[in-house]
């Protein structure tokens, strides 16, 4: 049984249901609010309901019981293909589609997707609730994905993200007029130990993440970038341009939850990826288009 602990900090008096979900944001809240109602979630020791309203310096306590191996069903979700072959599938992935199962919400996602799609052929490296999968992308960020089809696919791709070979660019809109045309940061990334429900910057113990920006446009309040990825941490990109003081338009976790635009999500877009293919050895370079609702933002801007 997985045991997660939290300590409630300032500002994160909400019901425990939404905490939880947003906390741990693989689950979905109707799984969490089961799990509750059998007692697995303790504030301070003692079991609590749902609704109950959590307060700073509260002891939170989640125990998710041993999984049984799920069955993932193939369910035939259009999929908006930019290559494939015997080997390799990239899709751009649509806003608000979560990439894999998890316990709880284990129908409408890209894992789902690709299954019918490739009638079953995909690798089997990260066992059934991942199968094909091998990097990620949050569920609100759009955009060109990677998915293997074989375990020699699999391993290849794996290796070229480990090595920092694969490039990755995307495009966002963040708040504020970025005054240098492009720049670098370089801040390892970890856990937030004030709200751990959130990743920040951290040179404890955080790992190594590098994002190079550049500015393509600036408008009043708002500047369109170019974001370059060597490392993969979570969220890095939403956290480092949150780190300088940039954060992503429509970040309701980094940023401010107040816009002038009716938004789902941070308006983020995986744009172009490029990687050496793993059975031509040739470099493949594959891009996403940028989808509607940005460039009318982006008219708009």
């Amino acid at each position: 049984m997985e045991i997660f602990s939290f300590q409630i900090g300032v500002g994160e008096e909400e019901r425990l249901d939404k905490w939880l979900s947003t906390a741990l944001p693989e689950l979905s809240r109707s799984y969490i609010q089961k799990c509750i109602g059998e007692g697995l979630a303790l504030v301070n020791g003692k079991p609590c309901k749902a609704n109950y309203r959590l307060r700073v310096d509260d002891e939170v306590a989640f125990r998710i019981p041993e999984a049984v191996e799920p069955v993932i069903e193939a369910e035939d979700i259009p999929l908006s293909v930019l290559y494939e072959d015997a080997d390799i599938l990239v899709v751009d992935k649509p806003k608000g589609m979560v990439v894999h199962p998890a316990p709880g919400h284990l129908h409408g996602t890209l894992v789902n997707a690709v299954l019918y799609h490739c009638k079953g052929q995909l690798s089997g490296i990260n066992g059934v609730l991942r199968p094909g999968i091998v990097h990620r992308i949050d569920r609100d960020t759009t955009g060109s994905l990677i998915v293997c089809k074989n375990d020699l696919a699999h391993r290849s791709i794996a290796a070229q993200l480990k090595e920092h070979s694969l490039s990755r660019s995307y495009r966002a809109i963040v708040h504020g007029v970025l005054k240098e045309d492009e720049g670098t940061i370089d801040a390892p990334i970890g856990r937030d130990e004030r709200e751990r429900k959130r990743m920040a910057v951290n040179e404890k113990n955080g790992k190594e993440a590098v994002t190079h920006y550049k500015v393509l446009s600036r408008f009043g309040a708002y500047t369109y970038i170019e974001c370059r990825l060597e490392t993969g941490r979570t969220h890095q990109i939403r956290v480092h341009m949150t780190s300088i003081g940039h954060p992503l338009l429509g970040d309701e976790v980094y940023g401010s939850r107040k816009t002038a635009f009716r938004l789902q999500g941070q308006t983020l877009h995986a744009y172009e990826l490029g990687f050496i293919h793993p059975g031509t050895q040739q470099f493949v370079e594959v891009k996403a288009p940028i989808p509607a609702y940005f460039i009318h933002l982006l008219d708009i801007l």
